[in-house]
């Protein structure tokens, strides 16, 4: 008879099925070493080419702003008694639509800042009915100016330094807003010309004194007016002489998505 063991050795044992597990092991990885080798690049580092790219940033979103028509709202000294002129009996509003929705309600006339950014004034609709009012009652009363940005959709109210309703009349130029402003105390008015985006006032000066609580016939100022070159910005208060201011060094600082450079002011505030 034929040995047992012949066709079928037994496996080794002990230290030799180390050794025998252990060159198993190294021809694995051998194996694994070549197929790497044979893919182009991947031992040098290179990226492939059938790797998914990013894709790419989307453009900006264009925002549709427009101002819409022109209505009539019912208007006066009662319901907005720090804004109205005497005889006012209507305000003009017009819708500022973004997008095709109304966003907020204007009133007067815009002014284009840049070619893309424009200033208007904001109207309210404040509640006026009393605790003991047993209807609705609701007045327009004029309210803060607006820079609108039509390419971003994006509206800020400008800060107007001493700006009082009762007294200020914006007259625009440029990225300038001039206007008699106010003082808190309600007995001094000022030359006041303020920039878009500057943090300071270009021009604050005595204009003449005021007295809020007496009635008044008339606007506290004529519109102020500009001149181009040398630029220039005349004052003309009720009862004064005309003060006339040249703004010198003074340039754009309005930054459109962006950050605004402070200018130097020309003028400061005197007592």
């Amino acid at each position: 008879m034929f040995p047992t063991n012949l066709f079928c050795p037994r496996p080794p044992v002990g230290g030799a099925m180390r050794a025998w597990r252990g060159a198993g092991g190294a021809l694995v990885l051998l194996l694994l070493i070549g197929a790497l080798l044979a893919i182009p690049g991947v031992m040098h580092g290179e990226k492939d080419p059938d790797a998914k790219k990013p894709k790419p940033a989307k453009p900006p979103r264009v925002h549709s702003v427009v101002l819409g028509g022109a209505k009539k709202v019912p208007y006066s000294r009662e319901g907005d008694p720090a804004g109205a002129r005497a005889g006012e009996s209507e305000l003009k509003l017009r819708p500022l639509v973004v997008d095709g929705r109304v966003k907020e309600w204007t009133t007067g006339e815009a002014h284009d800042v840049t070619d893309r950014s424009f200033a208007v004034r904001r109207a309210l609709r404040i509640n006026d009915a009393l605790p003991t009012d047993k209807n609705e009652h609701w007045v327009w009363q004029k309210g803060p100016w607006l820079l609108i940005d039509r390419t971003a959709g994006h509206m800020v109210p400008l800060k107007l330094p001493d700006y009082d309703p009762a007294v200020s009349e914006v007259s625009w130029f440029r990225d300038y807003a001039a206007y008699c402003g106010l003082t808190s105390t309600g007995k001094q008015l000022y030359a006041v010309v303020a920039q878009v985006a500057a943090r300071k006032p270009l021009v604050v000066r005595k204009l003449a004194p005021w007295d809020g609580a007496a009635p008044h016939t008339a606007a506290a100022c004529e519109p102020a007016t500009w001149q181009r070159d040398p630029l220039r910005i005349t004052f003309q208060a009720t009862g004064a002489q005309p003060a006339s201011f040249d703004l010198v060094g003074a340039s754009a600082v309005l930054a459109e998505g962006g950050d605004a450079i402070e200018p130097t002011a020309p003028g400061d505030k005197t007592p």
